[in-house]
């Protein structure tokens, strides 16, 4: 408690100065956007291409052009994402998006005009004027928010649903085809573009996870877990299973994500890392340590002794995984201890408190890694706050493990 309430009042007071703010990626910002440029393209009366199929108009266009059909309007019929052997009719409105440039490409390559411009081409016939000499003069700002507006007034009469979704690993859909699959003909589902990068950048979505019965029941779980541990009722790998099977038959969670959720490269770590911690301690490694740290401090204070130990922990936690360096120098601190007689719990919370303090890089814990990407930091930006709050845990926990525990 005193080292989180210290660290909360360190960052709200003082550490957020220490955290550079960079501008965001104007290009990473812009990567994708829904419906930004949606428009209605009408087949002519003396167009070639009715009579012909949608994917004889798209293939005529050019090699992949960057156009997606999102609708057909026939009259009253309006047909979402309509199939590619869709036969074209005279008077049928194609409900596109694309950008400006591309849409231009298509316009002079297909023939095709926009809607709004042969309406007002007949206008025009009847004694209205308005100038449509080019495709930049239709898509002006309040051209282009009227077409929008019509555009989502027809996309919500079809019942048609944008979604952006991500292929899992492990998903079924690897490896196959939209038409293997039949997602037109099972599903209604057609797609629409495929992305393919290092990352995909999604567009913006005011998406809310989880309820707030969930989360009091979850809560709630894991509370009572810790209770029993802290009581003694129950021991803390047995109260800590039982909570997440409680979370099971309750329906938190089913068993398949409860499975999922292991991070099982942490388990084959720790796996790995405790015969290391074993055999330092039956080789008398760990004690030759603690005998070469007991003659560089052999006129230390308790205090000076737990702030090494926590240090030298938080160093090492900085570079490997947390739980892996409480493993490796908890066997040091107890010979440590043994030879000073000094309370082991003291020294083992000394351990415990420093593995939990991986501020200084971003590989110390996934946390740090987690913010770096998205707040555009760099691997020397987290010592500048790290370095300054792992001073101020050691100044409050020292003293408060003295306390308690010597």
């Amino acid at each position: 408690m005193a080292i989180t309430l210290a660290g909360i009042a360190f960052i709200t007071l003082v550490g957020w100065r220490f955290t550079p703010r960079r501008e965001e990626n104007p290009t990473n910002s812009k990567l994708f956007s829904v419906g930004e440029y949606v428009t209605e393209l009408r087949i002519p009366a003396d167009s070639p291409h009715a009579g012909s199929t949608l994917h004889s108009l798209l293939t005529g266009a050019g090699d992949e052009p960057d156009i997606v059909v999102l609708a057909l309007i026939r009259g009253e019929e309006r047909q979402a994402v309509p199939s590619t052997y869709k036969v074209l009719r005279e008077g049928d409105v194609l409900l596109v998006e694309a950008d400006t440039t591309s849409l231009q490409t298509f316009l002079d390559t297909t023939g095709l005009e926009l809607a709004h411009q042969a309406l007002d081409d007949q206008e025009e016939e009847s004694g209205s004027e308005k100038n449509n000499d080019s495709i930049a003069d239709e898509m002006s700002d309040e051209d282009s928010a009227e077409d929008d507006k019509t555009a989502s007034v027809r996309i919500a009469k079809g019942e048609l649903h944008l979604v952006e979704a991500v292929i899992a690993p492990e998903s079924s859909l690897v490896g196959q085809t939209a038409n293997r699959l039949q997602l037109r003909e099972r599903y209604q589902l057609n797609i629409v573009a495929v992305a393919r990068l290092g990352y995909l950048p999604l567009a913006e979505r005011g998406l809310r996870l989880g309820s707030t019965r969930n989360t009091a029941m979850a809560s709630g779980i894991f509370l009572a877990s810790i209770a029993a541990i802290v009581t003694g009722l129950l021991a803390a790998p047995v109260a800590l299973v039982a909570g997440a099977v409680a979370m099971v038959l309750v329906k938190l969670m089913t068993a398949a994500e409860a499975y999922k959720s292991i991070d099982w490269s942490v388990i084959v770590l720790l796996a790995a890392m405790i015969p290391v911690g074993q055999a330092m301690e039956t080789t008398g490694g760990a004690g030759l340590i603690a005998a070469q740290m007991l003659v560089l401090g052999e006129n230390l204070s308790v205090a000076s002794v737990l702030v090494m130990i926590l240090v030298s922990t938080t160093l090492l936690s900085n570079v490997v995984n947390n739980a892996a360096a409480a493993i490796v120098v908890a066997p040091i601190a107890l010979s440590l201890a043994s030879e000073l007689q000094m309370p082991s719990d003291a020294v083992l919370m000394a351990v415990a408190v420093g593995a939990s303090c991986a501020f200084m890089t971003p590989i110390g814990h996934q946390s740090n890694a987690l913010v770096m990407e998205p707040k555009g930091y760099e691997f020397g930006d987290y010592w500048r706050l790290g370095l300054p709050l792992t001073l101020v845990v050691t100044v409050v926990a020292v003293p408060v493990i003295m306390l308690v525990w010597t």
